[in-house]
């Protein structure tokens, strides 16, 4: 009876954990394709017109992207790009969004800790970026990130490598960033830190919509509770994120588990 128990336990251990592969390349192929479909599935796609990246495990100066062209419930690991900081295909058919390029190549060199950044165009993004008072300081998911924010004025990307320069160099080691008048830059070590941090950035942006359209009498937490859930929401010694990642993982192998082929 209880060899039956330990068994069932930890069954549903193993169940309820990602499942890797002993190819780490593969697994941040299904990691980045787990965040396109992920970015369907909330609402934060666009078309095709925005881009999340990984750098390709082992390779200091080479990242993963979409094919540009697909919508994001068509990714899947084995249909992503790779692509190194001078822009080669290196491994991959069609292309890919040469703005994108300009913002994860320069992120990605600038960033050695970073393994992941996405970029989004959400509503509630694109909104608050264009907003002068910028985040305000009156929802968790606000204070959540509140310690790891940056702002960057607007710039075109096609631009060249002065606006991949531009961003760096506003981002500087933070983790979140309100691109103005365009949307939102994220990036994480993990895919687990960087959704973490762009579910509450998002979040925060549409609280923050949702409160300033019903009055403009809203409440601030005192300073003291500001300062501790910042503190709270400041990158860690080690990425963080896993609980609800694997959660997420677990939702999308129910949905459609293709993003893994």
């Amino acid at each position: 009876m209880a060899y039956l128990v330990i068994s069932f336990f930890l069954a549903a251990m193993k169940a309820s954990m990602p499942s890797l592969s002993s190819d780490p390349m593969w697994d941040a192929r299904v990691s980045l394709a787990a965040l396109y479909r992920l970015f369907e599935h909330f609402g934060w796609s666009d078309i095709v017109y925005t881009h999340l990246s990984a750098r390709v495990p082992g390779e200091r100066d080479k990242y993963f992207i979409n094919s540009y062209g697909l919508l994001f419930d068509e990714i899947c690991a084995s249909n992503l790009v790779m692509v190194d900081f001078d822009g080669r295909v290196v491994n991959g058919s069609g292309t890919y969004n040469k703005a994108g390029h300009a913002v994860h190549s320069a992120v990605l060199k600038a960033r050695p800790d970073v393994n992941y950044v996405l970029h989004s165009h959400t509503r509630a993004g694109a909104a608050v970026s264009s907003m002068r008072c910028g985040l305000l300081p009156i929802s968790q998911p606000a204070l959540a990130v509140s310690s790891t924010l940056a702002y960057h004025t607007y710039g075109v990307a096609e631009a060249g490598g002065e606006e991949g320069a531009r961003v760096v160099g506003d981002l500087g080691q933070k983790f979140a960033m309100l691109l103005q008048n365009h949307g939102l830059l994220v990036c994480g070590r993990t895919a687990a830190e960087a959704f973490l941090y762009h579910y509450f950035l998002d979040m925060a942006c549409a609280v923050q919509l949702d409160i300033l359209s019903a009055t403009d009498d809203y409440v601030t937490p005192p300073a003291d509770e500001i300062r501790k859930l910042a503190e709270w929401g400041a990158p860690r010694a080690k990425p963080w994120g896993d609980a609800p990642w694997n959660a997420l993982m677990r939702l999308l192998d129910r949905k459609d588990a293709s993003f893994r082929k």
